[in-house]
Parts: structure tokens; sequence; C-alpha cells
């Protein structure tokens, strides 16, 4: 009975045996480790191999609305389409027949003051203020760049005849270009940053048309060249989505007021603003 027993269980543990093989060839779904290092490039999670329709890209919806602005611009350019240039400033004078003034000149910058004020405040923008700067400066290359090629090509005489640069409205595209950069920034907090700043903005494009310096056409068309720069300039900005800009290890920035412009030298020349840079490599 013993020698029946230990042959069942050396059996038993032949048979246990010989499945091993089988469980160890069993497949297994490598784990692999989440990146995180653009996750903000990707919020949703889409597998790089799928594609996503070209009419929902970005680019797209970004330009939607400045397409149709600049659309209607050029419909109504020199005289053409439904309600022309001509027509505007006729109604627009009988509001304000005698009424001008130069706020205008001033208000262009009013959205980046609201910026400024609204971050001081502690309210969290969407970027760092780096980030922010950089994707200013580019925006305002990009407008500037536009707006003048655009006036030298079509040289439209204003309103009141004194040059031949009406087209589009440079103040105008100023001033939505600021304000775009207010409403991404602060958005996610409230759109009423936004709404402020386009009000001022739409404040510009009133006044460059009461004060005979722009036609509808001009400040139409200006107020998408402003939105579809700052569209741009987010767009094709590396440091984007709140990732910090990539800065050589141990290097650092702070202002000084020694050292002239730019450098802190060690000549000295002190009362002079600007920026001392400092890098201790390992």
């Amino acid at each position: 009975m013993k020698s029946f027993l230990t042959g069942c269980s050396m059996g038993s543990l032949l048979w246990v045996a010989s499945l091993l093989p089988a469980v160890a060839q069993v497949p297994t779904s490598p784990v692999t480790p989440t990146d995180t290092t653009h996750k903000f490039e990707n919020p949703a999670g889409v597998p790089a191999s799928v594609k996503m329709p070209w009419y929902k890209g970005k680019l797209v919806k970004a330009s939607i609305v400045p397409a149709v602005l600049i659309g209607y611009g050029v419909y109504t350019f020199d005289g053409g389409g439904f309600y022309t240039n001509q027509q505007a400033n006729r109604d627009i004078h009988k509001l304000f027949p005698t009424y001008r003034t130069r706020l205008d000149d001033f208000l262009i910058f009013a959205p980046y003051l609201e910026l400024g004020a609204v971050a001081l405040a502690g309210v969290e923008s969407r970027d760092d203020r780096i980030n922010t700067g950089l994707v200013i400066l580019k925006s305002e290359l990009i407008m500037l760049t536009s707006v003048f090629a655009i006036k030298n090509l079509t040289r439209e005489t204003r309103p009141d005849g004194s040059d031949n640069l009406s087209f589009p409205s440079g103040h105008t595209a100023q001033a939505f270009l600021a304000a775009s950069i207010v409403h991404t920034e602060f958005r996610h907090k409230s759109q009423w940053y936004g709404i402020g700043a386009y009000t001022i903005a739409t404040s510009v494009a009133a006044l460059r048309m009461i004060n005979t310096k722009h036609w509808q056409s001009d400040v139409v068309a200006g107020a998408g060249i402003g939105i579809l720069s700052a569209h741009i300039g987010y767009l094709t900005h590396r440091n984007r989505w709140g990732r910090k800009p990539i800065i050589p290890k141990g290097m650092s920035f702070s202002p000084t007021w020694q050292g002239g412009y730019g450098f802190r030298s060690a000549a000295g020349f002190s009362g002079a603003p600007g920026l001392q840079i400092t890098w201790r490599p390992n």
C-alpha cells in the first residue's frame, strides 16, 4: 500500500513538471513604461499611428474665425460687397460727424496692461512668464511682417486721403493680437478676461473708422490677422502647454543694474540696467 501511494505521489509530481514548459511558453504582454515627457501635447492619449482628420487639426480650428474675418475684409476691399466701405463710412459719420480722438493710439496696448495686471494680482496663467513673453514676441513679428507686407502690396488710400497704406489696419491687428494672448492665457480661469480684452480691441477698430483712418474692410481684416498671428505663435511654440523652457544646467538669468546693457562685465559700469547671466557648468 505504501509503495502504491509513493508511486502516485511521484506520478503527480511528474505530471505537474510536464506542465511547467507549457506555462512558461504562454505569451505575456510586456509592461511598457508610460511616457510622460510630452503628455500635454497629446492629452487624449491618441496613439501616434492613428491620424486625426485634417479638418479636426489644431491649425484648422485656429484658422476658422481669422479666415472669416480676413475673407470679409477682402470681399469688401476697394468698394466691393453688399455693404460697401463707402456706405459704412457714411453711416459712421452720420453718428459721429465731428468726433475725433487719439485714444486708439493708446488702447492698442491696453490688453497687454490687462495681462500684466491680472498676472500681478496672482491669477495663474496657462504658461509661465518666459514662454508667454516668447509667444508674444513671435506673434508680434508675424503680425507686423504680414501687415506691412500687405499694406505695400495693396496700396489702398485711407478715407482721409493721408496716404496709401490703409489695408489692413495695423492698430486693429495689434489690439486683437494682444486680446487673443489674454484670452488664451486666462480663459481656463474665467472667460471674462478675454471678453474684456476683445471689447477693448473692438473699440480700437471702431475708433479707427470714426477717426477716418480706415475703412471697414481694413479693420475687419486687421482683426483676423491679429488673431491668426497669435494662434500661429502658440501653435509653433516649442515650449508650449506649460512645459519649462530648455536652459543649460547651471545657467540662471537675473536682472542687474551693473555692467551696461545686456551682460555684467568686469569693468562694472554701474547704474545701467541689464541682464546678468550666470553659468556654472558641472
